[in-house]
């Protein structure tokens, strides 16, 4: 297998390339190296209005729906350059999450009414889909959804819920049906964030920001018109969003472009009279994650040009998930490291800091998008037969 780019996808990549550079705001390209997440709104909407402007505003999309169609390989290429140069992430709720859903499942009007608000920025997507006890099994959750006329009525919680304090709307997954089997008694609903009876309250994480959100739903009625295809099936509609949250979940471009910092700060910083990197014990750890980079993106490269066969990812998809979580880890205790007592300093500010909240940060990876001991019995069960 051939895993080197053609010169077609090459040029493509100078284009990318060459767009991102001209085109990132330069305090926006600063605040995302810096790890300033102060603007993160507007920032991630004002670059995704760029990407918009030019027709790049969802990589991923089939054109019909606005999309700029482009391949598999492509998208790799666009999403590692576009991390390489410190661009902020696109909203992945909206664009990878629900938008995929309601091409497949939803209603003309549903698509007609949702999708173009995701493409522009005007609207900000977040999740609901764990609860309290309801996280790796999913099929356990309880939020009630009870019908009333043209209503639902929603009770219940959400947890770990991403950036939901910026949001406009949210899918979530709901009981419509608590006399039958778990899986199939759920259904997917899109909710207004401004509909009375919600109540978001951040949970503020070990490196200081509030990420994430517990939403409280007391009595929200939401049109049975804003429900994904059929009552009762939203299990399936969630299995299918979740094979397009995995996409590229091995992150290689942003593994690539933090080993780059690391490697400068290694460089600029001096231990014993040398800079830390002429250190021979730290420099072999540096080129065992490196190498073990490389393999996971070769590893990466053959599952996205099965794709291109359209070979259907098996295992695969979870291997990559559990290497690049746990490299990322990696990469951060390493910055840690060479940040020495700068990182450890209460109230510090910059590499230091910087260094110390993307560490405690991190540790999230190996939990959500599905855990990675999970991970590991999904490839134990279709590998080995377990």
């Amino acid at each position: 297998m051939d895993l080197d780019f053609t010169p077609a996808e090459r040029e493509f990549q100078r284009e990318v390339r060459a767009f991102v550079e001209a085109s990132l705001p330069d305090d926006i390209r600063e605040r995302v190296r810096s790890g300033d997440d102060s603007r993160l709104r507007d920032d991630i909407q004002a670059w995704q209005k760029i990407l918009h402007a030019r027709g790049w505003g969802a990589p991923m999309w089939p054109r019909e729906f606005g999309g700029t169609g482009w391949s598999k390989t492509e998208q790799y290429i666009f999403e590692s350059e576009c991390a390489a140069a410190d661009a902020p992430p696109q909203l992945a709720f909206g664009l990878k999450m629900v938008a995929p859903v309601i091409m497949r499942f939803g209603t003309p009007e549903q698509q007609q009414a949702f999708l173009p608000r995701i493409l522009s920025a005007e609207d900000w997507w977040c999740q609901g889909y764990s609860e309290p006890g309801s996280g790796s099994d999913l099929a356990s959750l309880k939020m009630r959804a009870e019908r009333d006329g043209d209503d639902y009525v929603l009770n219940g919680q959400k947890v770990w819920n991403t950036l939901g304090q910026f949001a406009d709307w949210i899918f979530c997954l709901v009981r419509t049906d608590p006399t039958t089997k778990p899986q199939k008694g759920i259904s997917f609903v899109l909710v207004d964030m401004k509909s009375p009876g919600i109540t978001v309250r951040p949970t503020r994480l070990l490196d200081g920001t509030c990420e994430v959100n517990e939403i409280w739903f007391d009595n929200v009625r939401v049109p049975v018109a804003n429900r994904i295809g059929e009552e009762n099936l939203g299990w399936t509609y969630a299995k299918f969003l979740l094979g397009h949250e995995r996409t590229n979940i091995a992150g290689i471009g942003a593994s690539r472009r933090e080993l780059r910092r690391l490697r400068e700060e290694a460089a600029r910083i001096r231990r014993n009279g040398r800079p830390l990197l002429d250190d021979p014990v730290f420099g072999t750890r540096l080129a065992q994650v490196e190498i073990e980079l490389k393999a996971l993106e070769i590893t990466n490269m053959r599952v996205i040009f099965d794709e291109v066969r359209n070979k259907t990812p098996g295992p695969e998809a979870s291997i990559l998930k559990v290497r690049g979580t746990e490299l990322m880890q990696r990469i951060s205790e390493l910055q840690v490291e060479v940040q020495g007592e700068a990182a450890l300093r209460q109230g510090g500010a910059g590499e230091g800091a910087r260094a110390a909240a993307a560490y405690m940060n991190l540790r999230k990876l190996s939990i959500f998008g599905g855990s990675n001991e999970i991970q590991r019995n999904i490839i134990a069960h279709l590998i080995l037969g377990l």
